[in-house]
């Protein structure tokens, strides 16, 4: 027997029953960056190899481990995107979006993919909207997209349950001189770290301040500290965010550990974590990036920016039971229709109703069915309410109108007047 068809470990189907919470997810974002004047951008999913090893960094875990990457037919490499500002930072200089110096406040949406080890919250196909920003090198840009995920978390309910976490790597010089006093501080207790910081003292000393080894992170505590290496420059920069979030209100703290796991960061680093989904707790990260346009063979260009992962926050509003009740309903109205005569003036009658109130949710019976059997499939729908058309209801130019969630009793509404009322009912509904 053949073995069935299913989907790759790792890369997940997005059901019916939770497209309602993604789309509600999705569209406020959506609104919300519209509001703060951000344009989106739409990038393939498909680039050159090269674009990651020479953004991301060769030595990073992205690069060395975790990229999908294969041969097309013509012999190019190619790369499943891992993430999105590389592809965003192309698609800007090809296409001269911030010549002459010109800001750019962009955002996109989609799937990235890394070969990790699939767990709840870290999937190989996963979803992320990012931001991406040009030409704006003060620290009130940075805040500006501090601020607008604070008003995005309000509005989502979870405020209460995220953390907000701060550093500055310094320009990439300062940040030079303070990989080489790592480097120094830690071949001098290379016996108590682990594997993994061993190696990545050679090609990414920066990375070991990330481990998660208790042993590593006893060492730690004695090492040399960023924020002594930072420049002037970056210093005034940190205290302007720093001044900023105060302004608005917004708690934070620093982590002087936070380093991200980019090559391409520099100054602002901060992430959005939370602790009620267990090890995957950072939902939203990101920070600035003024080199990686000119590493990437544009003039020099400063960039900003941040994604947040849709999967976990989607977990984090399931787990705090902060998901809407009206999005679970995709229907308003069902309409029943009992014969022919019925089941035609049903279809005109619903399609002005469409024309008269279009955000009505209203689904026709298909498929005919007995009274019973049609009546089921309304409840099931979770329709509100029931419309029913039979031959006595057509003669009379009327409709039966049932509620189906106990708001009342059935009566009946005239063709003419039935816009008015459901209007009225679906807004108190």
């Amino acid at each position: 027997m053949s073995k069935s068809l299913q989907a790759i470990r790792g890369m997940n189907d997005i059901l019916p029953e939770q497209t309602p919470l993604w789309r509600y997810f999705e569209g406020t974002v959506a609104r919300l960056l519209d509001n703060y004047g951000y344009k989106q951008i739409r990038m393939p999913i498909v680039e050159f190899t090269e674009l990651f090893k020479r953004s991301i960094g060769e030595v990073t875990d992205i690069v060395e481990k975790e990229m999908y990457t294969f041969e097309d037919r013509n012999g190019d490499s190619l790369t499943l995107r891992p993430e999105g500002t590389a592809a965003c930072v192309r698609a800007v200089l090809e296409h001269g979006l911030t010549g002459g110096g010109q800001p750019q406040k962009l955002w996109y949406i989609g799937p990235m993919f890394r070969h990790e080890r699939p767990q709840k919250g870290r999937y190989r196909q996963f979803h992320q909207i990012g931001l991406e920003v040009f030409n704006l090198d003060g620290p009130d840009i940075d805040a500006e997209l501090i601020v607008l995920t604070w008003r995005l978390w309000g509005m989502l309910g979870i405020r209460d349950a995220v953390k907000l976490e701060l550093n500055s790597l310094g320009t990439s010089e300062s940040r030079g001189r303070y990989r080489e006093a790592l480097v120094e501080f830690l071949s001098g207790h290379l016996d108590k770290l682990d594997e993994d910081s061993q190696r990545r003292l050679k090609t990414n000393p920066l990375r070991v301040l990330d481990t998660k080894n208790a042993e590593t992170q006893a060492v730690l505590v004695d090492a040399p500290k960023m924020a002594d290496y930072l420049d002037e420059e970056s210093r005034i920069h940190f205290e302007g965010l720093k001044a900023r979030l105060d302004a608005a209100g917004i708690p934070y703290v620093i982590n002087p550990k936070l380093v991200r796991g980019l090559d391409y960061y520099s100054k602002t680093v901060f992430e959005w974590v939370t602790d009620k989904l267990g090890a995957q707790g950072t939902v939203c990260a990101g920070g600035r990036y003024d080199g990686l346009v000119e590493q990437m063979g544009g003039k020099p260009t400063t960039g900003v920016g941040f994604a947040m992962g849709i999967e976990r926050l989607i977990l984090l509003l399931e787990t705090l039971e902060q998901v809407p009740e009206e999005i679970s309903r995709q229907v308003d109205v069902y309409f029943c229709a009992f014969g022919e005569a019925a089941e035609l003036a049903a279809l005109a009658l619903s399609e002005k109703l469409r024309d008269q109130l279009p955000n009505l949710r209203l689904q026709v019976n298909a498929g005919a069915g007995s009274f019973k059997s049609q009546f089921k499939k309304a409840d099931k729908s979770g329709a509100l309410y029931a419309l029913i058309l039979g031959d006595d209801e057509l003669a009379q130019q009327v409709v039966s109108f049932k509620p189906l969630r106990g708001q009342g009793e059935q009566q009946s509404i005239a063709f003419d007047a039935l816009t008015a009322h459901l209007a009225t009912c679906i807004v108190q509904g």
